[in-house]
């Protein structure tokens, strides 16, 4: 008969087969607020190029005081979840706020954007349903799906030609309604989706459309409404969700936004929202004041926008390998997780925090260093960031 010290075994062996086979994920530790400079746990100060901070709000002076003021005058958390004792008057007006800046119609608020995810499939469809997801979307969105009872469709990344096949396939399984979902942008990559070509594609199939926006709200599109402002399409994506735990603020927190009777429904019957307490105060009142922010002017997207154009450009000149776009995430293709790792651990001596991204979190053979831009990084530190790369990469056989 198997024993405790059986599963105990197993779950060693299993460590030490991740770790020889290079894949093996280490945690960093900073001791320093977030920044697009950050000192890490043995005291060295070193240039950030590995956070989600695109705006540089996590740390900003006026969403820290605004965190402080809500702490002050709605206490450090309400113990409860929503429908009980857990809404105030702060959480009805974000989301108001946020229903507003995103072009919908009605939002609603979770602890993460994981859960948002986690609680919208089962919810809203059935299994008279379908669901088509793009096949590099967000484990959330995987996981969220998973959980439902309609019947899955996977289209090719950002294929639409595969996506108008998976729809023929959902109608030819007579699928009552039909959800395509999809990254916004995808973060491994930096890929934007085509939302506006999509857009139109559901239309034609009568389908919903709804979108992650996790690596968009607050900087993509003219006015950092999101991918759905960037491609054309600003208040005709059927539902929207979200994370407060980057660009607004960098905290925690997620959301779902949409159509009015869908936000209800999901008040109703979305199990994360109704068993897991509500956002805390202070997150709340902090990213009202980062929309304050950021409905005041784009002073931070253009900023950002510009700095991702340069070093994008610049690491493209030293010769690295670098996936195409426009989008502050900049990835460096290595291919190699040893590689990956080695790199990142080198730029780390040479003063630079970055991570190397390999399998589960990409595919097998797509390793890389996933490089993301804020608008707080001032040119001198983008450019000894760039000589950091350039003395790395010759040292390691990545560039001549």
């Amino acid at each position: 008969m198997p024993t405790t010290d059986a599963f105990y075994a197993a779950i060693r062996q299993e460590l030490e087969s991740i770790e020889q086979a290079g894949l093996f994920k280490t945690e960093r530790v900073i001791a320093s607020p977030q920044g697009s400079l950050i000192r890490t746990a043995d005291g060295k100060e070193v240039i950030n190029l590995c956070a989600n901070n695109y705006l540089g709000l996590s740390s900003h002076p006026e969403v820290v005081e605004a965190a402080h003021r809500a702490l002050r005058e709605r206490g450090f958390g309400l113990s409860s979840v929503r429908f009980i004792c857990g809404t105030q008057d702060l959480h009805k007006s974000l989301e108001a706020r946020l229903a507003r800046f995103l072009g919908t119609e009605d939002t609603i608020l979770y602890g993460s954007a994981f859960d948002a995810n986690g609680g919208l499939f089962e919810t809203l469809l059935g299994p008279d349903d379908a669901v088509i997801s793009d096949e590099l979307n967000h484990a959330s969105i995987i996981d969220g799906i998973r959980l439902c009872k309609a019947r899955r469709f996977r289209y090719k990344n950002n294929d639409l030609e595969d996506l108008r096949e998976q729809l023929k396939a959902a109608d030819a399984a007579g699928a009552r309604f039909k959800l395509v979902f999809t990254d916004g942008v995808f973060s491994m990559d930096g890929t934007i989706a085509r939302l506006d070509e999509i857009r139109e594609i559901c239309d034609e199939f009568g389908a919903l459309l709804g979108i992650d926006e996790c690596h968009a709200t607050g900087f993509l599109g003219q006015r950092g409404r999101g991918s759905h402002e960037h491609r054309g399409i600003f208040g005709k994506v059927d539902i929207i969700t979200g994370t407060l735990g980057k660009a607004l603020g960098g905290a925690s927190g997620g959301f779902t936004s949409g159509r009015k009777e869908v936000v209800a429904l999901l008040r109703q019957r979305s199990r994360p929202y109704l068993f897991s307490n509500t956002v805390a105060p202070c997150i709340v009142g902090a990213t009202l004041k980062v929309l304050d922010l950021l409905e005041a002017d784009t002073t931070l997207r253009d900023k950002l926008e510009r700095n991702a154009q340069y070093f994008r450009g610049k690491l493209g000149t030293l010769g690295f390998d670098v996936k195409p776009g426009d989008h502050p995430i900049v990835p460096v293709m290595v291919y190699d997780a040893e590689k990956a790792q080695r790199l990142s651990r080198r730029l780390l001596e040479l003063g630079v925090y970055v991570i190397g991204f390999f399998y589960p979190v990409v595919p097998k053979g797509q390793a890389r260093i996933r490089v993301q831009i804020s608008a707080l990084h001032d040119r001198a530190e983008l450019d000894q960031a760039l000589e950091a790369f350039e003395i790395a990469g010759k040292e390691l056989g990545i560039i001549q």
